[in-house]
């Protein structure tokens, strides 16, 4: 029957999330099934726990989420972790972005994302059209939405604990060159940096990661690190990949990322590949199957 996991941590951008920005129905419905087993599904994602309300579909639940690339921790409405990123350090990135015309969104807990208004008209330019062709459709779409809807735009930073700040930038050399800038203020403060695409980076607290709050979830639940099994398709998984004992990446991952897993699902993110290599191995319909087979 294969490994047997006590504990699933599915990403949600390129692995349960398709580039529509979409959870499907079959994806809840292989969780519930799974949930209905006794095993535990948790989500583990870069998004802040706000921006996952309106991808998913109604009754979409899980035992518990990791949001941020592991920043915080959350079941139901109880907060199981926060991590927060310093007031210094925010104002300080802040000041470097707007030096490098860098697109960037903040995220405080509990309330909207902020922007400052002084940054407005650079921030829409990185994002007119065309969308450039190595930009994924979800990122973009992301995007848009942010600067239409989502972001609050202020005057000044009026917050003070926030769980991750997100950049983006249309061109790679762009994104690579603000990589490097932040990679010379970590000589000055400590932090971590973490990216899903080739246009973005993140910022969070020292030393956290998605590993960090998957063990941080395991501890609540008195869940074992032996009994994990995690889907994922990016760099900002490859911690989370290492700390659990089943590691299987998307079809639709880069090859960096295929080696260094246990399984590679058969179907991409728009193909549902999450429901298809789930029901294979773990329906109960699949099992109930397997027991008649086998009388």
């Amino acid at each position: 029957m294969g490994f047997q996991p006590k504990a699933i941590f599915l990403d949600m951008d390129g692995t349960i999330l398709n580039h529509q920005n979409r959870v499907s129905m079959r994806t809840k419905e292989i969780i519930d099934d799974l949930r209905n087993q006794g095993m535990f599904v948790f989500i583990a994602t870069g998004r802040s726990v706000d921006e996952i309300e309106g991808i998913v579909p109604k009754g979409f639940q899980v035992d518990g989420v990791i949001t941020s690339n592991g920043m915080a921790g959350y079941v139901g409405e109880d907060v199981v972790f926060e991590h927060s990123l310093s007031v210094e350090l925010v104002e300080t990135i802040i000041e470097k972005a707007r030096e490098n015309n860098v697109y960037y969104e903040l995220f405080p807990y509990g309330t909207s994302r902020v922007t400052l208004k002084q940054d407005k008209q650079y921030m829409e330019d990185e994002i007119r059209d065309p969308k450039p062709d190595s930009v994924g459709d979800n990122e973009w779409l992301s995007r848009k939405q942010a600067i239409k809807e989502e972001i609050v735009w202020k005057d000044s930073i009026e917050e003070s604990a926030f769980s991750k700040f997100y950049f983006f930038a249309r061109k790679k050399e762009s994104i690579n060159s603000w990589k490097h800038e932040l990679e010379k203020l970590k000589q000055e403060i400590d932090f971590t940096t973490s990216t899903s695409s080739e246009h973005n980076v993140e910022v969070m607290v020292a030393n956290v990661n998605k590993a960090t709050g998957i063990k941080q979830m395991l501890e609540h639940f008195h869940l074992s690190q032996e009994e994990t099994l995690a889907i994922g398709d990016s760099n900002n998984d490859l911690q989370m990949f290492q700390f659990v004992q089943y590691a299987v990446a998307m079809k639709n991952a880069a090859d960096p990322i295929k080696e260094v897993v246990d399984d590679i699902t058969e179907f991409t993110c728009d193909e549902d590949g999450v429901y298809h290599y789930l029901k294979s191995k773990y329906s109960s319909t699949n099992k109930q199957d397997f027991i008649k087979e086998t009388k």
